[in-house]
């Protein structure tokens, strides 16, 4: 691998781009290659223990949250944002070790499992132009259409939870997939269990989306609560135009709606910021319905949420919305991600700078005072502040927030513009330049 194309490691990163590769600088040092390719230690720094979930890290070193799926997504980035091939040799690496290592895998959800898996082999497979990849990505998918198992309600599914922690997130994976492999079955299998969900969507007490947060605070949430299944449920209708789903939909994010807090032009949902539960993920809903319907008053309460987040002083003044917290499931690098794609969706200047005072923020507190890169220390687990944690992966650490500031790094370059790489939940445009701005002139 050659030298990253950076200033003296002892000097700070100044941009969104520097600030990434530095990520990647420390994201390398955790590197573990073995027969089946290269993982990552989820927590190779000894000073805090990993954001990682409980059990043995080899049920989670594939994993899209704090595996090598997330962190082969994020060094296919961080390629097509420098121009350094290098990176691609540890993207490639990293889908050796998913290739090699799938099979060992039962849990098939979107974040901790298969339907991640296939997302970073087609990935893998379509920038690196390896079709083994897109092989392992085909079986990959086979598997989890063969597991689905059929309920007593006549319906079908997995693990029979809606939410996009579990059967939601899988029905995203195959809609992905189906699209990105050419395998309409996918979408089939992924519609009728979607069918199932809307059957069953209805407001209940669901575990919370993080260890940071209680079940109540997640409800009306993203990852476990009722926005989530609502954006699944419109991501379904502008995949099938039955009106039944966009009605599920609209059930939903009434109900969101109703436990909202109005003032004057900004709202807030839940007492969480993040992606997870609070006004980052819950915005992705309204935005979704607005790009399935049109309806201009979805896209009102995405402006609302992002005035309530700006409004609260976050991450500048650490809140109970937004704590000491860096990485993409609640914390900054999830805002930027929520205001790099309201600004692509709507040209509006306010967003965009906003990201970027965001990105500063996020710069300034990483650690890389010994030269190996950039790490964010952070306590994930709201409730036990003082259990600090740095971390390489996609959710919780290094490489979610990498992507993140490559996200912004994209933005506004209207004369070169870049595909960005937006996980099946992100609804926001993947070229981050509003369409005007793409349009050249007549003549």
């Amino acid at each position: 691998m050659g030298p990253d194309p950076i200033r003296s490691s002892d000097e700070r990163a100044e941009t969104p781009l520097t600030a990434a590769i530095m990520a990647g600088r420390w994201i390398r040092t955790a590197a573990v290659d073995d027969e089946s390719g290269r993982r990552w230690r989820a927590n190779p720094d000894p000073l805090g223990r990993s954001a990682m979930p409980g059990g043995p890290a080899s049920l989670h070193s594939a994993s899209l949250h704090s595996g090598a799926a997330g962190i082969v997504l994020f060094f296919l980035e961080l390629a097509a944002g420098t121009g350094h091939e290098a990176y691609l040799e540890d993207a490639r690496a990293g889908a050796r070790y998913l290739a090699s290592t799938w099979r060992r895998q039962s849990d098939v959800s979107l974040h901790h499992g298969l339907a991640g898996v296939v997302l970073a082999l087609t990935e893998a497979g379509w920038t690196l132009g390896e079709e083994r990849f897109e092989n392992a990505a085909v079986a990959v998918a086979d598997r989890i259409v063969r597991s689905a198992r059929a309920f007593d309600d006549g319906g079908i599914g997995w693990s029979g939870d809606v939410t996009l922690r579990g059967d939601g997130g899988v029905v995203l994976g195959l809609l992905r997939a189906a699209a990105a492999l050419g395998v309409p079955a996918y979408e089939e299998v992924a519609v009728e269990a979607g069918r199932r969900i809307t059957r069953l969507a209805a407001p209940r007490e669901r575990p919370a989306a993080c260890p940071a947060l209680s079940a109540e605070a997640a409800s009306p949430g993203f990852l476990s609560g009722i926005a989530g299944t609502a954006f699944l449920l419109a991501r379904l209708y502008g995949a099938t135009g039955e009106e039944a789903f966009l009605d599920a939909a609209r059930r939903g994010a009434g109900l969101v709606r109703a436990a909202g807090v109005l003032t004057g032009e900004s709202a807030t949902v839940t007492d969480h910021l993040g992606y997870c539960s609070g006004s980052a993920g819950i915005a992705r809903m309204f935005y979704e319905l607005y790009r399935v319907s049109g309806d201009g008053g979805d896209l009102e309460w995405v402006r609302r949420l992002a005035r309530g987040v700006r409004e609260s002083g976050a991450p500048f003044r650490q809140t109970a919305g937004l704590w000491n917290v860096a990485c993409q499931c609640c914390g900054t690098a999830g805002l930027i991600e929520l205001y790099v794609g309201l600004w692509a969706a709507t040209g509006e200047q306010e967003h965009l700078e906003f990201a970027r005072r965001l990105a500063d923020h996020l710069i300034g507190r990483a650690t890389g005072y010994d030269g190996r890169g950039y790490r964010w220390y952070q306590a994930y687990r709201r409730h036990r502040p003082g259990e600090v944690s740095a971390d390489t992966g996609y959710l919780t650490g290094a490489a979610g927030i990498g992507a993140a500031l490559l996200h912004l790094d994209a933005a506004g370059q209207a004369d070169r513009p870049r595909r960005v790489l937006l996980l099946p939940d992100n609804p926001f445009p993947p070229i981050p330049v509003p369409a005007v701005a793409l349009r050249r002139p007549a003549g």
